[in-house]
């Protein structure tokens, strides 16, 4: 896995190991930072169940202000700080331990994200926690785009339900697929 463009292209990113994470391929990266691209440079970018950082790094390497990364695994969060050190973006990220619907509740009455990026684990409804928590929080406005990795059989009705209008899908194969989503 590497930065795919911008200030860090081409430097390798460490990953977790074992099986609790999922790192994005460089292919869906590219597609995804692609779709992101009129949106990427000066925002700041929220980069929710980071495993390695690798997407919010993406993100400060094409020009995002700044990137806070949230995970409650303590060796992804050592990751993370490995991987922005050595693509010297570290001035420019924040690594948030713990619970990621806990920590966003806690981020009410920062500043808002342009960007919220999401990959949880896989359908076990916790995109849904996080998009509840998002509802009046000011981290998130009718601005901000929030982008959900999710599995090709997540129904995304609830959603719509909690006040979100879906702007896009992009499927990948058979597997997964991104959601972008903003406040209706």
């Amino acid at each position: 896995m590497r930065v795919i463009a911008g200030s860090a292209r081409s430097l390798p990113l460490r990953t977790v190991q074992g099986m609790e994470t999922r790192p994005t391929t460089d292919r869906i990266k590219e597609t995804l930072f692609n779709i992101l691209a009129p949106w990427v440079p000066g925002t700041r970018f929220l980069d929710l169940f980071a495993g390695s950082g690798a997407i919010g790094i993406e993100a400060l390497s094409r020009g995002a202000e700044s990137a806070a990364f949230i995970d409650n695994s303590r060796q992804a969060q050592s990751v993370i700080r490995q991987n922005l050190n050595f693509t010297h973006l570290a001035d420019k990220g924040r690594v948030i331990a713990g619970d990621v619907v806990r920590n966003v509740t806690g981020m009410d009455g920062e500043r808002p994200f342009g960007i919220i990026f999401m990959d949880p684990p896989y359908d076990k409804g916790l995109e849904f926690e996080v998009l509840r928590a998002l509802q009046d929080n000011s981290i998130c406005t009718h601005e901000t785009l929030i982008v959900v990795e999710a599995s090709q059989e997540t129904d995304f009705s609830k959603a719509e339900e909690l006040g979100y209008r879906i702007e896009r899908v992009k499927e990948y194969g058979k597997k997964n697929k991104h959601v972008f989503l903003r406040k209706a």
